[in-house]
């Protein structure tokens, strides 16, 4: 814990969060204090568990003790055993798994978030909203998440704060604001010329333009703290432009960008909707294609061939409440319209053609906290098993991050986050939308009243 009274702690505090103030996060750690569920210290742990489904896409476990120690899971033993005198957590009547992990959020923003937001929210403001979004996504069973663009470094803060075990929260890989082209989707729009220039100065918001700027931007994101590196490489649904979902940034770029990342050693995700704008990403080498709407046939088996992930977020085209009518302008519901005409095609290329799933909702975009409802969809729409679903949210979604041998499956030497549930995913993954226990660190974070 920091000590906020201690002028070089501050002072330490105060580079790392950037634009957030120290007296607003000692703020959000009150808060949190406040409303967070009572956690059980970092100790031992013994869970008994009716079955576990330690490697999602394997048998399930019969009943089986748990065995954590402090943060990582220790051992696996048939039946129920007493081990020293740790605590007992009683899941006998449960199934556990390994926690969940959603690789495409905006923890910055939620369906609610006006255009004009940037306007009147401060650092702060985006700093409290993104820990309660991490809040909520964490007691929904998400103990990892990818945010792929969220802007300013509240999020880079909220991410050290949470491993540092000052905030409780979901394990966070960022990569900060998305690099864009000028004006595109990712560059700020919907606002007069000078709103935008004063609340966006053109080097704050990842635009650039040719290949040598963009590498820049990389560098840049890296040198601040990015853990990879987001692009729109094609226009988006949901910005402030009828210019369609084709290619943004052009080919030049997309190699640069990559072979810069890369460089680094940080993957790249693409952002990418219209068909040209999939294929010219996966050409250059990008790791990942969010969304990839219009992902055709040839350009699935290229992916499948190189290894590319598909991060297919189905959630994105789902009708949307009053809350979102501010945001749903005449030029997004046009957008919207033309991507419902070929929804679910995205996924069913990829199980066709064997591409890489990852599981991604674009939370922030939808609701936060609601990110299991697309396991549902994965399964009619895919159509995938739901033992493939619930892998795409473990193991799968473990590798797109590089975090196999950390995170996706409950095992020896691995982080000791777990979730229960009632019932068999493997059955019902349904059941996924309702977590009873979040085991996160080996630390009890939440727990329904159940």
């Amino acid at each position: 814990m920091i000590d906020i009274a201690n002028p070089s702690a501050r002072d330490r505090l105060t580079r790392r969060l950037g634009a957030v103030s120290v007296s607003a996060f000692a703020l959000m750690l009150s808060g949190a204090t406040a409303t967070a569920q009572p956690a059980i210290a970092a100790q031992d742990l013994v869970i008994h568990a009716g079955a576990v489904i330690a490697v999602p896409g394997e048998r399930a476990l019969g009943p089986t003790t748990i065995v954590v120690r402090k943060d990582k899971i220790a051992q696996l033993l048939p039946g129920y055993v007493t081990v020293s005198d740790a605590p007992v957590l009683d899941l006998k009547d449960r199934t556990v798994l390994p926690g969940l992990i959603d690789t495409h959020v905006h923890f910055s923003f939620s369906p609610a978030t006006r255009n004009w937001s940037a306007a009147i929210d401060t650092p702060e403001d985006v700093a409290l909203l993104s820990f309660s979004n991490a809040k909520r996504t964490l007691e929904a069973g998400f103990t990892t998440v990818r945010d792929v663009g969220s802007d300013g470094y509240a999020i880079h803060a909220l991410r050290d704060a949470i491993n540092e075990g000052t905030v409780t929260g979901p394990r966070i890989f960022l990569s900060g604001t998305s690099l864009s082209i000028v004006g595109g989707h990712g560059d700020m729009s919907g606002l007069n010329r000078k709103t935008t220039e004063a609340l966006f100065p053109y080097d704050y918001t990842g635009a650039c333009t040719g290949a040598v700027e963009c590498a820049l931007r990389v560098r840049e994101a890296a040198k601040y703290g990015a853990d990879l590196i987001k692009i729109t490489a094609t226009g988006g649904i949901m910005s402030q432009q009828a210019r369609g979902l084709g290619q943004h940034l052009s080919d030049e770029e997309l190699s640069s960008i990559v072979s810069t990342a890369h460089s680094l050693g940080l993957k790249v995700a693409a952002h990418a909707h219209g068909a040209q704008g999939v294929t010219a990403s996966v050409r250059a080498g990008v790791d990942s294609i969010e969304h990839g709407t219009y992902l055709d046939a040839e350009t699935a088996k290229m992916m499948a061939a190189r290894g590319t992930w598909l991060v297919p977020t189905l959630g994105l085209l789902d009708s949307h409440d009053s809350a979102d009518t501010a945001r749903i302008t005449p030029a997004v519901q046009a957008k919207m319209a033309e991507a419902r005409k070929v929804s679910g095609d995205n996924i069913r290329l990829a199980v066709r053609y064997q591409v890489n799933i990852a599981f991604g909702t674009d939370a922030g975009v939808s609701p936060h906290g609601e990110n299991a409802r697309q396991f549902r969809k994965m399964v009619e729409q895919g159509p995938m098993t739901p033992m493939a679903a619930l892998r795409s949210a473990t193991v799968d979604a473990a590798a797109l991050l590089g975090q196999s041998d950390n995170l996706g499956t409950i095992a020896p030497g691995k982080f000791a986050d777990m979730i229960a549930v009632a019932g068999d995913p493997y059955r019902d993954v349904t059941v996924l939308e309702k977590v009873a226990v979040v085991i996160k660190d080996g630390q009890i974070v939440a727990r329904s009243a159940d």
